[in-house]
């Protein structure tokens, strides 16, 4: 049961979202549901338009500032993906305020929440360092067995290659309709819930562990081919 004072962060994504107001009605029924009961008041609001900087948190800053001053919790809405971003971590960590999450509930405020969010930063950067280290030995190990990296001849050579296999472009063009037909339902759930651009939309279906036709993680680019081939569909 909550008490005492907080002040809320909630986050969108984009100027199109931040100014139209998608996601923030659902991020305020979110903490409103976190709050529920008890002898609590939210002395003030943040919403933070996340730019293409992402460590640029002016708004996080002055919800940390505001709470900092009048002795408030801050309650955060949603952080989803938090811990792939080492310098908001440390930026919480060394606030010095304490901080609730509606979505990361296992993090409690105080000391222990802070010394929790402090290993969560390592872990990122020290995982950061490893996929680092793990490329660069991968591409070292290829160059030294002969494999030239990289295409010379850019698109002419795959041009080449597909017009000499029409067949094989011909079963890649139909798998990805096949699987751009499975991801129509998906896509219109997202558009229904107000994730509509398509950085939003490449996130929400990383969150979700939806892969792409070719297995990897979404993009603003690959959620454009896949928009244009269900619009080509219908």
């Amino acid at each position: 049961m909550a008490k005492g004072k907080f002040v809320s962060y909630l986050r969108v994504s984009t100027d199109k979202q931040g100014r139209s107001g998608l996601g923030v009605e659902a991020q305020r029924e979110t903490v409103a549901r976190y709050l529920n009961g008890g002898n609590w008041t939210l002395a003030a609001e943040y919403v933070e338009t996340e730019s293409g900087k992402r460590s640029d948190r002016p708004k996080l800053a002055a919800a940390l500032a505001r709470a900092k001053a009048i002795g408030a919790t801050v309650v955060f809405a949603k952080l989803d993906r938090l811990t792939r971003n080492v310098d908001l971590l440390r930026a919480l960590v060394t606030s010095g305020v304490d901080l609730v999450f509606c979505d990361l509930p296992h993090v409690p405020p105080g000391a222990i929440g802070r010394f929790l969010l402090t290993q969560m930063a390592s872990v990122a950067e020290l995982e950061a360092g490893l996929i680092s280290e793990r490329t660069k030995a991968a591409l070292a190990a290829a160059k030294a067995r002969g494999v030239k990296l990289g295409n010379p001849n850019g698109a002419r050579a795959l041009r080449g290659k597909q017009t000499g296999n029409t067949k094989a472009v011909a079963a890649i063009k139909a798998k990805a309709d096949d699987r751009a037909s499975n991801l129509q339902a998906i896509i219109t759930d997202l558009h229904a819930q107000g994730v509509n651009g398509v950085r939003m939309i490449a996130r929400e279906l990383n969150s979700r562990a939806v892969l792409t036709p070719r297995g990897g993680e979404w993009h603003p680019t690959s959620v454009v081919r896949l928009l244009e081939r269900l619009e080509a569909r219908a």
